[in-house]
C-alpha cells in the first residue's frame, strides 16, 4: 500500500532555488481523499539540513494539510549541483476523533500487521542561472569599450576645452603677477638703500652745520643743501 492510497500528495518533489547563505522553503499539501481520518509523518535522510513543520499531523476526510518544509542556508556549493537528500511520508488510518496527541511512533510500525502507506519525495536543487552576459554592439565594441569612449567624447566636450583654455591663462596671469611683485620688491630694497645712504650723508651734514656754529656762522650753501636732502628723503620714504 502506498500514500497515495490515502492522502494525495503534491508536488511529487521538492524544488528549493540554491542561493548561499540563504534559507529557502517549499509546501507539501496533502490531501485526504477517504473517508477515515489519516495520520500522517513526515522523515528525511538528513534532519539537520531541513526544518519540517508540522512533522506529524491529522488529516480529516476530505480535507487537505500544508507541510512547509525549510532548508537551511547552504555555507558552500554542492560538487555538480547534486543533492541525495530524500524525504519519506508515512501514512495510516487513525481512530475516529484522533488529534495529534493521539499520534505515536508506534502507529507507523509495520510489525504490528498495520498497513502503512509510504511515499518518497527526492531533493531537486536546480542551480540559479548565470547573469546574463552583455551582448555586443553592432560595431563589436564591448559595453565597457562604449563606455570608454563616450568617456572620451565627455572629455573634449565644450567645458572641458573651455576649461583647458582658462586654466593656462590664469597660471600666465599669475606669472604676471609675480614678476610684478618681484620688481617692486627689488625697486623698495633699492630705495631703502638709498634712503640709508642719505642719511648718513644728512647726519654728517648735521656734525658739519654743527661745528661751524661753533665757529660762529652758517653757510647759505650749506643750509640750501641740508633743504634738499630733507626734499628728496621724504620723497623716497613716500616712493611705494
Amino acid at each position: 500500500m502506498s500514500t497515495g492510497d490515502l492522502l494525495n500528495i503534491q508536488p511529487t518533489e521538492l524544488k528549493f532555488p540554491f542561493e548561499l547563505r540563504k534559507q529557502s522553503s517549499c509546501s507539501i499539501q496533502l490531501s485526504n481523499k477517504t473517508d477515515q481520518h489519516v495520520a500522517f509523518k513526515v522523515k528525511t535522510t538528513n534532519p539537520k539540513k531541513y526544518c519540517v513543520r508540522p512533522n506529524n499531523g491529522i488529516v480529516s476526510p476530505g480535507s487537505s494539510c500544508n507541510v512547509t518544509v525549510t532548508m537551511q542556508a547552504p555555507k558552500d556549493a554542492l560538487a555538480d549541483m547534486q543533492c541525495k537528500d530524500k524525504f519519506l511520508i508515512q501514512s495510516v488510518v487513525a481512530p475516529n476523533g484522533a488529534t495529534v496527541k493521539d499520534i505515536t511512533a508506534e502507529m507507523f510500525n509495520k510489525e504490528d500487521g498495520k498497513i502503512v502507506g509510504e511515499f518518497k519525495l527526492r531533493v531537486f536543487i536546480p542551480a540559479n542561472p548565470p547573469p546574463p552576459v552583455p551582448e555586443e554592439s553592432e560595431e563589436g565594441s564591448s559595453p565597457r569599450a562604449s563606455a570608454v569612449e563616450g568617456g572620451n567624447q565627455s572629455a573634449s566636450s565644450p567645458d572641458a576645452v573651455a576649461r583647458s583654455l582658462v586654466e593656462p591663462t590664469e597660471k600666465s596671469s599669475s606669472a604676471g603677477a609675480w614678476s610684478v611683485m618681484s620688481k617692486l620688491t627689488e625697486e623698495k630694497a633699492s630705495a631703502i638703500q638709498q634712503n640709508e645712504k642719505l642719511r648718513q650723508e644728512l647726519e654728517l651734514v648735521r656734525r658739519e652745520i654743527g661745528k661751524r656754529r661753533g665757529g660762529g656762522g652758517i653757510s647759505v650753501v650749506l643750509v640750501v643743501l641740508v633743504g634738499l636732502l630733507g626734499l628728496l628723503v621724504g620723497y623716497l620714504m613716500k616712493k611705494p
